[in-house]
């Protein structure tokens, strides 16, 4: 699942936080965090390290109502799942989730405190529209998953370790793996589908890892714009991936070691909790709770060690 416009790919900075308060050395890299530090350094620091809390967004909800959805369908016999039963199965799962999450209430909360209905209301039902238009772009009685939420993890013979949640995993009869995920937004513009796309072949190089085999088809459902996108990697693009990934763990090393996590202003900006500690907007970083390593010493040029 999606990180970047909320989707639901693992759970969420602030449930992360609930399970583990304490800051820590980052052990491992997921789409979600690996697309953190490429947007901005000092926001993986706040996700990974710090453990900010982060508001509860009602599209990043809202994703995580539908990716629930369509997951338990297929629990149903083929010829039940149908969009009247998808459908039906939204406030379930909404209640379900708030029961795990009480916080979200807030989510529809007036100034006063008390709940807002219609406001409710009208987020269910752009959550029962987006599980609606699914049934456009796939049909759930022609398939059966070989996996659904799938956690992968594995180590690279670089010690490094990849894990994240693959929506769903089809497994032909050929043999052929498709990795497909569910996206509540929009389709992106093509100048910007690189994000997406570096997403699922980080999955398809974990299961190649895991599997020996390199997945046949990569699939992206955009049920915010009723697009599919599919893209049929090789060897040698997961390859470049895991090259990728592997300066991008330098990188996230180095920083931890050092305690510099820079900024990275964007027009996403606008969208971050994290304003308030960001030197960007005039903010401050809390303290850095790990051990930070000593500057190397400068090399003497041999021309002042003579002296």
């Amino acid at each position: 699942m999606g990180t970047v416009t909320g989707e639901a790919e693992e759970p969420s900075a602030p449930a992360a936080a609930a399970r583990t308060p304490a800051a820590g050395r980052p052990s491992s890299l997921s789409p979600s965090r690996a697309a953190d530090f490429m947007q901005c350094p000092l926001l993986y620091r706040f996700r990974v390290i710090d453990r900010l809390p982060e508001k509860p967004s009602p599209a990043a909800t809202r994703g995580t109502v539908v990716h629930a959805v369509l997951e338990r369908l297929f629990d149903a016999p083929a010829a039940e799942r149908t969009a009247p039963r998808a459908v039906g199965l939204v406030p379930g799962e909404w209640q379900r989730l708030l029961a795990a999450r009480p916080e979200l209430a807030e989510l529809f909360a007036r100034e006063d405190g008390s709940q807002d209905p219609e406001r409710l209301a009208r987020w269910l039902a752009d959550a029962e529209a987006l599980v609606e238009r699914w049934f456009t772009l796939e049909d759930p009685t022609r398939l059966e998953p070989a996996e659904r939420e799938l956690f992968v993890e594995t180590e690279l013979d670089s010690g490094l370790t990849l894990r994240g949640y693959i929506d769903r995993v089809d497994v032909a009869p050929s043999g052929d793996v498709r990795i497909v995920d569910y996206k509540t937004g929009k389709a992106p513009a093509p100048q910007y589908a690189s994000g997406p796309l570096f997403q699922m072949k980080f999955y398809a190089l974990v299961l190649w890892r895991l599997r020996s085999v390199v997945p046949r088809r990569l699939q992206l459902v955009y049920l915010g714009s009723g697009d599919v996108l599919t893209y049929d990697p090789r060897p040698e693009d997961l390859l470049a991936v895991e090259r990728k990934l592997h300066a991008l763990w330098e990188a996230i090393s180095l920083a931890t070691e050092t305690g510099d996590w820079r900024p990275r202003p964007t027009k996403l900006c606008g969208w971050c909790d994290h304003q308030a500690h960001c030197p960007e907007f005039g903010g401050t970083p809390p303290p850095y709770p790990l051990q930070v390593r000593p500057p190397a010493p400068r090399p003497v040029p041999p021309e002042e060690s003579d002296r």
